[in-house]
C-alpha cells in the first residue's frame, strides 16, 4: 500500500487524534462568490500521540489513547509475508494466516466465536508481500479475552494444528484463488509479478501462490514457518483506544511475557530490479473490455522518490481532473475507465497505470496517449493548482481515516506500519514533511529517473469467445468479558426550513468534519412505468456539470475544499451525500446546492455517461453474482412490479440507450423536491450555525404546487414450487449459486427476529451455511444468506460460489440446511445466545464514525423512529426468545419454493443441476440480461 493513499497533510491547523482536541484556522469565512480554490482553508496537520515499550522477549508494543468510545483496537503485525516464502513455497504465508483462525492448544475451536460473543468489530487477518496482520476492535471489558486469544495463537498454536485442519484450510485458500481468478482481470497480478521481476525475486510470485505449492504444503512446513517467523521479537502489537500505557504494560506482560523470542532473522532491505527497454505481453481472458496495464519498477517504500511518485499518480491518473482521465475519457472518449497507483512495498515499488478501452478502440491508441501525456508532464511539470489540489484531497481523506482507531487504515494500522516497515511508529510524520516540501521539480526529477525506461506493457483482451519470562496467565479458561456499557448516542435536533425541508442534526465534535445526506423517497422503484435505470442515471448525472460549473470545474472545486460529494440511488431511496471539513462547510454547501438545483444535463455529458454506463452493464454481465442479481428481482416479482428491476440499479441496455434529457429532467422535477426529502446531518456543527447557511443556499429550492409523488406497489404472492434458471459462463472454474424467495418488508415488527434467524443460518462467518460449505467441506471461499429488507416486500437470498465439480452436492447441502432449520434442526439456545451476545456486545463501537451514525439515523427516521429506538436496539434483541426465531424461520423460509439462479460453465454444471430434479430448468441468454 502506498502511504499517500491514506495519508497526506501539511501544517497550519492542529488535530491531536488521541486527546481528540481540535483546533482550526481562525481565518474569516470567504465570500461565497469566490472560487472554491480561493476559499479552501489551510491543510490539517495530524499527530497520532503514542508511547512504546518492548518486553524482554523482544515484543514491541505501541499504545495510543483515544477515549471517545469504550473500545480498544488490538492490531498484531508479524514482519513476514509472501516475500519470505521462496519460489517453491508460494502461498504459504497466506495459508498460515488461515490456520491462525482454527484454534490453539488452549482454545481448540473457531477463533471467531469468543469475539462474536463479545461484540468485536473490524476483525480480520490479512497477508501481503511484506507482513501478516491480525486485528479486531473489542469493547473495553473484552480486552483481556482478546489479548489471551492473540497471545495463545502466538505462543500456543502448533499443538492444535492437525492434518485435517491443514487440508481444510488448503481447500478454502484454493477456493479463494479460484474465486479471484474467475473474476474479470483476476489473473493479472500473478502475471505482473512473474513478468516484472526476475526469477527468484521475492515479489516474482503472487501472495496467494500456486496450486502446486499449496498442495505440497505439509505439517512440517507449518511447524517450521511458525518457528521461523512467529516469535515475539518479530511481532508488533498496537493497542489503540480506551487504554493507557500502564494498563497496556500490565496486560501485555501478563499474556505475552512468557512467549519465546523466536529465531534471529536476516532480511533483505532493498531489491528494486529496475528494468531497461520495453517488454510487452498480450493475455486473453474472460473480460468485458480490453485493458492496458503499463508498469515500471521504482524506488522502494519510505524513499522520497516513492512519495513523489505517489503524488504524481494522483495528478496523472486518479479522478476526473487527472490528466489521463480528461484526455482519454473526456476529450478523446476512447476509454471508459482510467486508474493508477504507486504500489509501495519494502523491497521495491511499482508505478502502475491502466485504462479500459471502449469497444472498437485499439489499446495501442490508448498507450500512445499515455506516453504523450507522460512526456508533456515530464517536460512542463504539474501546475501549482494540480499539486495543491492533490495534497489537500489526500489530507482530507486522512483526517477522515484517522477518525477510526482500528480496521484498514485506522490509527493502529498507521502506527504498526511505521514500526514494522521503518522502525518508527511516527514515520508518517517524515512523509508529511516530504509532502509539504514537494515541488513540481521534485516530481519531474522522479519521473525522469524512474519512468523514462524499463516499462512492461500488458494488454488484457477478451477471449474470442529474545528472553522468556514465566507465564502469568491462567490458560485453563478464557478470561470473562465484563459488563458492557449502554449505548449513548448524541441528541437529535430537528428543525424545518422555510421551504418545508425537514432537517435532523446529531452533533459530534471529535474531528472537524461534517457529513450529511439529503434522502429522497424515490430510488429504483420510482422507475416503475418509466425506463429502468432512470433514477440511478439521473442521480449520477447531478455531478456531471451545472449551469455554473462544468463537470471538471465542479470536481476541481470539491477537491480544492477537501470535500466528497456523491449522488446515488438504491432500491427505495435516492440521496445526495456530502462529507466536508468544518472550516469549508459554507463553500461546500454552495456546491451542494448547485448540484441539487442547477444540474445542466448537457447533451455531451449524457452521451459520455451513457457510453460508460452501457459498458458497465456489459461488465456486470461478465461477473457471475451481478448477472444473477440482474435477473432475480424480475423472476421473483414478475414484470409488472416496481421492484422488477436489476438489483444493481443500472437498468438495461435498451432502457439506457433510450434515455433522453427530458427523462432526466422529469425525474428530477418529479421526485427531488423538498416535501419528498429529509436532510440528515452528523458532525462538527450546530443547528444555530448551519440553519442560516442552509436557508441561504436552498432559498431557491421551492416546494412545487403539484401533489407529492408516490410509488405504487402490488403485493406479490409466494411461488409454490422450485424453479431453476441457468446462465452459461464458459470456462469458469466456479458455479455461483443464488437461491431467492420473497420475504417480509423491512417495516415488519419481526425485523430483529428475522435478522437473528438469518445470522444463525447464513449471515455470519460462523453461520451454519458457511461452516458447512467452507469450513467442513472446503468447497467454497464463503457462503452467505441475506435478507434484503425493502420497504414494500423483501427478498431472501442464499449466495454460494462453489467449485464447479461440487455444484450438485452444494445445492443438496443448502437444501439440507434450509429444510433442517425449519424441521428437525431448528435454532438452538446456544446459537441464539451467541448471536444475541454478538449483536449487543458490538454496539459500543458500532457508531464510532459519523458515517455509521448518519446511516443509522437515516434508517430510523425512514421507519418513523427516533434515537431512543436506536438506543433500545440492544434491549429488543436481548428480549428475543427461541420461539420467536422458530416462528419467523417457519414464516420466511420456503426451501420447496425457491427460485434458483446458477451461473457457471454449463458444460460442467448443467447435468449436475438437472439430475436434482428441483423443478423446471430454463437456460437464460446472458446477452439478453
Amino acid at each position: 500500500m502506498h502511504f499517500y493513499k491514506s495519508l497526506t497533510a501539511a501544517a497550519v491547523a492542529t488535530v491531536l487524534l488521541g486527546g481528540c482536541q481540535l483546533t482550526s484556522s481562525g481565518a474569516e469565512q470567504p465570500n461565497k462568490a469566490a472560487s472554491a480554490q480561493q476559499q479552501r482553508q489551510a491543510l490539517p496537520e495530524v499527530e497520532i500521540s503514542h508511547q512504546s515499550f518492548t518486553l524482554p522477549n523482544g515484543l514491541t508494543v505501541i499504545v495510543h489513547e483515544d477515549r471517545k468510545a469504550p473500545i480498544v483496537a488490538v492490531n498484531v503485525w508479524y514482519a513476514v509475508g509472501s516475500k519470505d516464502e521462496g519460489p517453491s513455497q508460494t502461498g504459504f504465508a497466506h495459508l498460515f494466516e488461515h490456520l491462525m483462525f482454527n484454534g490453539t492448544e488452549n482454545y481448540d475451536d473457531e477463533y471467531f466465536g469468543p469475539f462474536e460473543k463479545a461484540g468485536a468489530t473490524d476483525m480480520n487477518g490479512t497477508t501481503n508481500n511484506d507482513r501478516t496482520n491480525y486485528f479486531q476492535n473489542v469493547p473495553t471489558p473484552a480486552l483481556d479475552m482478546a489479548l489471551w486469544m492473540e497471545s495463545d495463537r502466538m505462543g500456543h498454536l502448533l499443538g492444535a494444528v492437525t492434518q485435517d485442519k491443514l487440508d481444510e484450510q488448503r481447500g478454502v485458500v484454493q477456493n479463494e484463488k479460484r474465486q479471484g481468478e474467475a473474476q474479470p482481470y483476476g489473473r493479472v497480478f500473478s502475471v505482473l509479478a512473474e513478468e516484472t521481476f526476475p526469477a527468484g525475486h521475492p515479489y516474482s510470485w503472487s501472495v496467494i501462490g500456486s496450486m502446486e505449492d499449496l498442495n505440497a504444503a505439509s505439517l512440517d512446513d507449518v511447524h517450521q514457518w511458525f518457528e521461523d517467523y512467529y516469535g515475539a521479537a518479530n511481532a508488533v502489537i498496537v493497542l489503540a483506544g480506551d487504554i493507557d500505557l500502564e494498563t497496556a504494560k500490565e496486560k501485555v506482560t501478563q499474556y505475552f511475557g512468557h512467549i519465546e523470542a523466536g529465531k534471529p532473522l536476516t532480511k533483505t532491505k532493498s531489491w528494486v530490479a529496475k528494468s531497461t527497454g520495453t517488454k510487452r505481453m498480450t493475455m486473453e481472458d474472460n473480460v468485458p473490455a480490453s485493458r492496458m496495464y503499463k508498469v515500471w519498477n521504482t524506488a522502494e517504500m519510505g524513499t522520497q522518490d516513492s512519495d513523489y511518485l505517489g503524488l504524481l499518480v494522483d495528478i496523472f491518473a486518479n479522478g476526473k481532473n487527472s490528466r489521463l482521465y480528461q484526455r482519454l475519457v473526456y476529450d478523446e472518449q476512447i476509454a471508459s475507465a482510467v486508474f493508477g497507483f504507486q504500489y509501495d512495498r519494502v523491497l521495491a515499488g511499482q508505478f502502475i497505470l491502466g485504462a479500459d478501452a471502449k469497444p472498437g478502440v485499439e489499446l495501442s491508441a490508448i498507450e500512445a496517449i499515455v506516453d504523450e501525456e507522460l512526456q508533456r508532464l515530464l517536460k512542463e511539470g504539474p501546475t501549482a493548482d494540480e499539486l495543491a489540489r492533490v495534497k489537500f484531497r489526500q489530507a482530507a481523506n486522512f483526517v477522515r481515516g484517522a477518525e477510526r482507531i482500528g480496521g484498514f487504515g485506522g490509527k493502529s494500522d498507521i502506527l504498526a506500519a511505521g514500526e514494522v516497515y521503518h522502525g518508527n511508529p511516527a514515520f508518517y510524520q517524515q512523509q508529511l514533511e516530504t509532502l509539504q516540501n514537494t515541488t513540481a521539480a521534485d516530481i519531474q526529477t522522479a519521473m525522469d529517473k524512474w519512468l523514462t525506461d524499463g516499462a512492461f506493457v500488458l494488454n488484457v483482451v477478451p477471449q474470442p469467445n529474545y528472553m522468556t519470562g514465566e507465564s502469568q496467565a491462567d490458560r485453563s479458561e478464557l478470561p470473562t468479558v465484563g459488563a458492557l456499557p449502554e449505548l449513548d448516542l448524541p441528541e437529535l435536533t430537528t428543525f424545518t426550513l422555510s421551504n418545508g425541508l425537514e432537517v435532523a442534526l446529531a452533533e459530534r465534535h471529535d474531528v472537524p468534519t461534517v457529513q450529511m445526506s439529503l434522502v429522497f423517497d424515490s430510488g429504483y422503484a420510482a422507475d416503475f412505468g418509466d425506463k429502468p435505470g432512470t433514477a440511478s442515471f439521473t442521480m449520477n448525472m447531478l455531478k456531471e456539470g451545472t449551469t455554473n460549473r462544468d463537470a471538471l470545474e465542479l470536481q476541481a472545486d470539491l477537491d480544492s475544499l477537501g470535500t466528497n460529494l456523491n449522488a446515488s440511488a438504491s432500491l427505495d431511496s435516492s440521496r445526495i451525500s456530502m462529507d466536508t471539513l468544518t472550516t469549508n462547510l459554507s463553500p461546500s454547501l454552495e456546491i451542494f446546492a448547485d448540484v441539487l438545483l442547477n444540474a445542466s444535463f448537457s447533451a455531451d455529458e449524457i452521451e459520455r455517461k451513457r457510453s460508460i454506463w452501457l459498458q458497465n452493464i456489459t461488465k456486470e454481465k461478465a461477473q457471475p453474482q451481478a448477472q444473477a442479481l440482474r435477473v432475480m428481482p424480475g423472476l421473483l416479482f414478475g414484470d409488472n412490479h416496481a421492484y422488477s428491476v436489476p438489483l444493481t440499479g443500472s437498468g438495461t441496455v435498451d432502457s439506457i440507450s433510450a434515455l433522453t434529457r427530458d427523462d432526466l429532467v422529469s425525474h428530477r422535477e418529479t421526485w427531488l423536491r423538498p416535501d419528498n426529502a429529509r436532510l440528515v446531518i452528523v458532525g462538527d456543527t450546530t443547528a444555530e450555525a448551519i440553519k442560516p447557511i442552509l436557508e441561504q443556499q436552498l432559498a431557491n429550492w421551492e416546494q412545487p404546487t403539484s401533489s407529492k409523488p408516490s410509488k405504487q406497489f402490488v403485493p406479490v404472492a409466494q411461488q409454490q414450487s422450485n424453479r431453476v434458471f441457468l446462465i452459461d459462463q464458459p470456462g469458469s472454474p466456479q458455479a455461483t449459486i443464488i437461491a431467492g424467495q420473497l420475504a417480509p418488508s423491512g417495516n415488519t415488527s419481526d425485523a430483529e427476529a428475522i435478522d437473528v434467524m438469518n445470522t444463525i443460518l447464513g449471515g455470519s462467518f460462523t453461520s451454519r451455511l458457511n461452516m458447512n460449505l467452507r469450513e467442513d467441506k472446503g468447497w467454497s471461499y464463503g457462503v452467505r444468506s441475506t435478507w434484503l429488507d425493502a420497504d414494500a416486500q423483501g427478498i431472501y437470498l442464499t449466495v454460494a460460489p462453489v467449485q464447479s465439480d461440487k455444484t450438485k452436492a452444494s445445492i443438496q447441502e443448502i437444501l439440507r440446511e434450509l429444510t433442517g432449520y425449519i424441521g428437525d434442526e431448528t435454532a438452538t439456545p446456544a446459537e441464539l445466545e451467541k448471536v444475541k451476545s454478538n449483536k449487543t456486545a458490538k454496539l459500543p463501537g458500532a457508531y464510532e464514525t459519523k458515517g455509521a451514525l448518519l446511516q443509522a439515523i437515516v434508517n430510523a427516521l425512514e421507519k418513523e423512529q427516533d434515537m431512543a429506538w436506536l438506543e433500545s436496539y440492544g434491549e429488543r434483541v436481548r428480549s428475543l426468545e427461541l420461539d420467536a426465531i422458530h416462528t419467523v424461520a417457519d414464516d420466511v423460509l420456503r426451501p420447496n419454493a425457491l427460485t434458483w439462479v446458477i451461473v457457471g460453465d454449463l458444460a460442467q454444471i448443467e447435468e449436475q443441476v438437472r439430475s436434482l430434479n428441483l423443478g423446471e430448468v430454463t437456460v437464460l441468454d446472458a446477452d439478453q440480461l
